[in-house]
């Protein structure tokens, strides 16, 4: 008995740090590695797979080299169980015939001034646990947004939108979190999935008053929308948000568990495991994640990108809060998209809705 005991709680040790040990930007196992078959003048061709004909515009990675692919090209010549896509740039490295790839939701490497050529300064942000290492990219307005990366990426994903918010003149925060390079590590080496990251939001809203911010507006992706529910529902400066823009919420902690220890292929049988392991090791998130989450309890508005294809964090959960509270929360329904990437499927139609929210906020 006590060397099954042993085991099973091995067996859920291995689990929990399968969901939730992960360092930053390591991409989600769940979508396939892609062969490149060939490169042309501004295209490139792929394995034929549900992730290469997702609409819209990705990076495309591997250990040395990061590009980014825009629309599947339908016209070009190719074979059956190929895919041709428009090469927007190669950023590093050779797509070469051969190569190994992954798309990924994160455009850019670099800083603000390397990826995108804006202006920004670099700033620490007091945290709980140190310094959080911070971009700061500055507008005219008081109104800030403070952009929170979620799990599978690091604070290069947030630029993706911040051409889109400095063009409006909005000041964009984007801080590293615990556990991030450069800041940091998590007391115990695992993601929360938002419970206790939380708080480094929370520092990252004092710093952005602290600099002359009247309000803000969290923007958040994945974990990182979870962060900004607690901070809306638990920080001592929750008065000073002003909206709230929540991209593949984390809204059920042990289903988006569940299923990240699935992405990282655990077997079935160990996944209660792992739920446990995880509850037992970071502690009873789900009851606080709920209580953030309650719509009763939300109090400012509300921007909701999700949609079915996520199978990180289930979009029902979004689909009911929308439901539930009609007077705050507006949801775009964004379909052909992993989780996190609902910009990436129609930046277009994200950004619009984007700025019809923001307008009255800022």
């Amino acid at each position: 008995m006590l060397g099954l005991g042993a085991a099973a709680v091995a067996a859920g040790r291995y689990a929990c740090d399968a969901a939730l040990g992960a360092p930053p930007g390591r991409p989600f196992p769940g979508d396939p590695r892609l062969t490149v078959h060939a490169t042309g003048p501004d295209r490139i061709t792929l394995t034929r797979s549900l992730a290469s004909l997702r609409p819209g515009t990705y990076g495309l990675e591997s250990g040395d080299l990061h590009a980014v692919v825009g629309p599947v090209l339908d016209r070009v010549p190719h074979t059956a169980d190929t895919v041709v896509r428009r090469l927007e740039r190669v950023e590093y490295g050779i797509p070469a015939a051969g190569a190994r790839v992954r798309l990924t939701p994160q455009l850019h490497r670099g800083t603000p001034e390397t990826a995108l050529a804006l202006p920004y300064e670099e700033v620490d942000v007091p945290g709980e646990l140190g310094v959080l290492p911070a971009w700061l990219v500055p507008g005219a307005r008081t109104t800030w947004v403070i952009a929170l990366h979620g799990l599978g990426t690091t604070r290069e994903h947030p630029l993706n939108l911040v051409p889109f918010l400095h063009h409006r003149r909005v000041p964009v925060l984007v801080p590293a979190y615990r556990g991030d390079p450069g800041a940091p590590p998590s007391p115990d080496g695992l993601a929360h999935l938002g419970d206790s990251e939380w708080r480094d939001a929370d520092a990252a809203i004092r710093y952005a008053v602290r600099r002359g911010a009247g309000q803000v507006v969290l923007h958040g992706f994945g974990t990182g929308a979870a962060m900004a529910l607690h901070a809306a529902a638990y920080s001592g400066v929750r008065d000073r948000i002003r909206g709230l823009v929540l991209d593949s919420p984390v809204l059920d902690w042990e289903t988006t568990v569940r299923n990240l220890a699935t992405a990282r292929r655990v077997p079935g049988p160990l996944l209660p495991l792992a739920v446990r392991a995880a509850q037992g090791r970071t502690g009873p998130h789900g009851d606080r994640l709920q209580e953030a989450a309650d719509p009763d309890g939300l109090r400012v508005p509300t921007l909701l990108f999700h949609g079915p294809d996520d199978t990180i964090a289930p979009w029902e959960h979004s689909r009911r809060l929308a439901e539930l509270r009609p007077d705050l929360v507006t949801l775009t329904t964004v379909r052909d998209a992993p989780h996190a990437a609902m910009w990436n499927a129609d930046p277009v139609r994200y950004e619009e809705a984007l700025r019809r929210f923001l307008t009255p906020l800022v």
